[in-house]
C-alpha cells in the first residue's frame, strides 16, 4: 500500500528527526534475528527482511537522491533491479516470487547500503533550503518505510512460525483482552461524510471528502475473542459450505486450512505461534491471523455481518481500535474524483483497485502514528499473515 500526500509540511529539523528515527527503527525490528532469517522467503507473499531494508532504502535513492541531487553517486547499479518492488515506471526487477533466491548482496553490503543513502539524504537536506516537493517526498518516504516496518514484522513471524522448532523473537507486538462487556455501538440512518480532509498526511486513496448514505446499523466494540472463534471451529464451521463464499470454499479446501494460521491441535488443546514461541491459545485474547474468507464465515455462523468501510469508520471514535486490522465487506474502489499521480508513484495505489478487501483500523505492528480512522489497508481476501481480526456489525 501508499500513496500521494496531502498535509501541512513539517520543518525541516522535525522532518529530518523522523527520518533518522524511522531509518533506526526499521533496523531495530531486525535486531533479534540470526544472519540466517534475512534471506528465506517461505512463500511469494512474505517477503526477505533483507528485501525489506533494501527496498525501502532503494526508495530514497529511486525517487529523492537520483532526481534531485545532482552530486549523488548511485550505491550499486544492480539494486534498483534488484529491489525495486512494482513500479514498472522505475524499470525491470526481481520477481516476487524469486526474492528468496538472492543470496548475495549479503546482509553487511545491504546495511551498507542503508547507512549511505541515510547520510546522503541527510547531507542532502541540509545543504539548504529544501522545496516543498523534496520536503514532501521525504515524508512520504517515511510513510512508505513504516509500511515495510509493518510488512516486516508479518513476514518475520512468518519466516519464524514455519520452522519447526517454533524459535522466539521476543515479546513484542502483543495483544491484549478486549472489554468483557461486549456492548455495541448504534448509529442513526442519515447521510455521512467519508474521507480525509484537514491538514497532516494522508495518501491518494483516502482523499476525495464525500458523502454516503447509511442505513441503521450497529457495530461491536470488542474484537472476536480466540473463545468465540474456537466454537466456530468447534461446531464445523470449516465443514460447512453453507458459510462461505465459493471462493473462500475453495480456497480453504485447497489449502487444507481448518483454523487460523498459525494454530495447532496438540493433545486436545489449541495452541498458536507467537513471538514468544509456540503458546496455549488465550480465548479472551482477540482472534487473529484470519484471511477475509474466515472472517465473512465467521460473521455468517453468528447470523451477522462484517461492517463496510463507511460502517467503520463512521463508529470508530465510540469504540478502541488498533490492536488488529479488521476486515470490512468493502472491495477496494476509488473515491469519487481519485486521479493517480504520473510517473512511478502513480501506481502506489490506484493500479490495486481490483480483487482486494479494504480493513481498517491499525495494529500493534503499526508504527507510532502511522494511523488514523481514514486509513485505507488492503489486501488479497485469502491473506492470513497479516496481522488481521473480526469486529461484527448488524443491521438495525
Amino acid at each position: 500500500m501508499a500513496g500521494i500526500l496531502k498535509q501541512e509540511v513539517p520543518t525541516r529539523s522535525l522532518l529530518l528527526d523522523r527520518f533518522k528515527n524511522c531509518r533506526q527503527q526499521t533496523e531495530k525490528i531486525c535486531a533479534p534475528l540470526e544472519v540466517e532469517d534475512f534471506v528465506p522467503q517461505p512463500i511469494p507473499e512474505v517477503s526477505p527482511p533483507k528485501w525489506h531494508l533494501a527496498h525501502s532504502t532503494w526508495f530514497f535513492e529511486q525517487f529523492l537522491l537520483i532526481p534531485f541531487n545532482s552530486d549523488y553517486k548511485v550505491y550499486d547499479q544492480d539494486f534498483a533491479y534488484l529491489f525495486n518492488s512494482y513500479y514498472n515506471n522505475a524499470g525491470e526487477r526481481v520477481l516476487r516470487p524469486n526474492r528468496g533466491l538472492m543470496s548475495r548482496p549479503p546482509v553487511s553490503q545491504v546495511m551498507a547500503y542503508r547507512e549511505y543513502v541515510t547520510n546522503a539524504v541527510l547531507e542532502f537536506a541540509e545543504k539548504g533550503e529544501l522545496s516543498s516537493q523534496i520536503m514532501e517526498l521525504i515524508e512520504l518516504g517515511i510513510n512508505h518505510e513504516q509500511q515495510h516496518q509493518e510488512l516486516l514484522v508479518y513476514d518475520i513471524k512468518y519466516i519464524l512460525g514455519n520452522q519447526p522448532t517454533f524459535p522466539t523473537y521476543g515479546d513484542h507486538f502483543s495483544n491484549k483482552p478486549e472489554d468483557k462487556n461486549n456492548e455495541w455501538v448504534e448509529v442513526s440512518e442519515g447521510i455521512k461524510q467519508i474521507g480525509f480532509s484537514g491538514d497532516g498526511f494522508s495518501y491518494d486513496n483516502e482523499l476525495g471528502k464525500h458523502r454516503v448514505f447509511l442505513a441503521p446499523y450497529s457495530i461491536s466494540k470488542n474484537l472476536v475473542s480466540n473463545g468465540e472463534y474456537i466454537q466456530f471451529i468447534e461446531s464445523g464451521g470449516y465443514t460447512n459450505f453453507n458459510l462461505w463464499h465459493s471462493d473462500g470454499w475453495e480456497f480453504i479446501n485447497e489449502k487444507g486450512i481448518k483454523a487460523p494460521l498459525y494454530w495447532h491441535k496438540i493433545e486436545g488443546k489449541w495452541h498458536q505461534y507467537t513471538f514468544n514461541g509456540l503458546k496455549e491459545v488465550n480465548p479472551d485474547l482477540p482472534v487473529q491471523h484470519l484471511s477475509y474468507y474466515e472472517a465473512f464465515a465467521f460473521a455468517e455462523w453468528k447470523g451477522m455481518r462484517l461492517p463496510t468501510e463507511f460502517e467503520w469508520e463512521v463508529a470508530a471514535d465510540q469504540f478502541s481500535w488498533g490492536q488488529l486490522w479488521e476486515w470490512t465487506s468493502s472491495a477496494y474502489l476509488p473515491y469519487p474524483g481519485f486521479q493517480k499521480a504520473p510517473g512511478a508513484l502513480g501506481e502506489y495505489n490506484g493500479k490495486f483497485m481490483v480483487n482486494q478487501q479494504v480493513l481498517r483500523g491499525a495494529s500493534t505492528a503499526t508504527a507510532k502514528n502511522h494511523s488514523r480512522k481514514t486509513y485505507r489497508n488492503f489486501f488479497a481476501p485469502s491473506s492470513q499473515w497479516i496481522f488481521s481480526g473480526i469486529r461484527l456489525a448488524k443491521s438495525l
